[in-house]
């Protein structure tokens, strides 16, 4: 099982507690039970690649950090039948009018221009002077 995995638990026994993830059996002895978070609620972000019958989400102003395009979608497609808003019309607006994700300062870009220039490097071929002082 990988971090942030949502499971049940579908039996305890003396000794071993079993947790079903999406009909995967993984048994945990009372040892390893430290490895294991009860998940009344989990995060949109943790719940990524997951999906679940019902999604519950508050919709609050004072989340407005929260409150963008991007991530209200991400949130109501984790749900499989469905949605429950709870809070306040303003930001479920808010969080619509929301698109820009904002400038992230990864350098990104740049850093594969550098990867691509030194790959060019690499695989050039030796020049005629290169050749006769290697010789």
């Amino acid at each position: 099982m990988f971090n942030g995995e949502v499971g049940i638990v579908s039996n305890i026994r003396p000794g071993t507690l079993t947790v079903s993830f999406d009909g995967r059996f993984a048994d945990y002895p009372p040892e390893s039970l430290g490895e294991l978070e009860l998940a009344y609620a989990t995060t949109i972000h943790k719940s990524q690649g997951n999906e679940y019958d019902t999604v519950i989400v508050p919709m609050l102003p004072a989340h407005k950090i929260l409150l963008s395009r991007n991530l209200f979608y991400t949130t109501i497609t984790r749900a499989k039948r469905r949605v429950v808003l709870v809070g306040m019309k303003k930001a479920i607006f808010m969080a619509v009018s929301k698109c820009g994700t904002g400038k992230r300062n990864t350098l990104l870009g740049e850093r594969i221009r550098l990867y691509h220039q030194a790959l060019i490097r690499r695989s050039a071929p030796a020049s005629g002077d290169e050749l006769k002082n290697a010789s």
